[in-house]
């Protein structure tokens, strides 16, 4: 059970254990450096490539086992259009290459504009991407990582981080996400058997 050594400890604790976890990893922090040298406005580190990687290092797997992309959200509302935001994936990709994984970049301004459409229901207009980061399926994918302005790592963790620490999996249920949380738990415990899914 060495894989839940920090399961149930302080934030704090939790906190640091995450960072330190995150920013040895040689893809992460690749991810994280290029990132803040792209500097996009509001920018975020999100989600999979950062709470698999915890459970990777937690099970002995090597870095980026089981990651699909590396999800980059940036939040610019001075321009909404497809054409803006198109310019700026295109800019990153560009600025990304080479890197182990595919970097996903979405504007976080946008979501509420094509949300309705491919997933079939309205999505809050978004002020951050701190925000958007708190309407995900499961809280447990709901982590942030980005540089701060003094360099440090700062982290964005709306439901705290002792479900990822746990390897469970808890439903958000603030929208109407019940099939990507049950998507998104069965694939995680095919590549992580130690997880838990708790039903929607």
């Amino acid at each position: 059970m060495d894989h839940l050594r920090y399961s149930g400890l302080p934030f704090e604790a939790q906190r640091a254990a995450f960072l330190d976890i995150v920013s040895s990893d040689a893809l992460v922090s690749e991810a994280l450096l290029r990132a803040r040298a792209l500097d996009l406005p509001n920018w975020l580190v999100v989600s999979g490539a950062l709470y698999n990687s915890v459970w990777n290092h937690l099970t002995g797997k090597p870095s980026g086992y089981g990651i699909k992309d590396v999800d980059l959200f940036y939040f610019d509302d001075r321009d909404l259009s497809y054409e803006a935001e198109d310019t700026v994936i295109r800019r990153a990709a560009l600025h990304f290459e080479g890197l182990a994984l595919p970097v996903e970049v979405r504007n976080q301004a946008r979501v509420h504009l094509w949300y309705p459409q491919k997933f079939g229901q309205p999505c809050p207009r978004y002020t951050s991407s701190s925000e958007s980061v708190s309407h995900f399926a499961s809280k447990t994918h709901a982590v942030g990582v980005r540089y701060g302005a003094d360099g440090q790592l700062e982290l964005v963790a709306p439901f705290g981080l002792d479900d990822i620490f746990s390897f469970r999996i808890t439903p958000n249920r603030v929208m109407d996400n019940q099939r990507t949380h049950e998507a998104k738990g069965a694939r995680a415990q095919r590549n992580w058997p130690e997880i838990c899914v708790v039903p929607w």
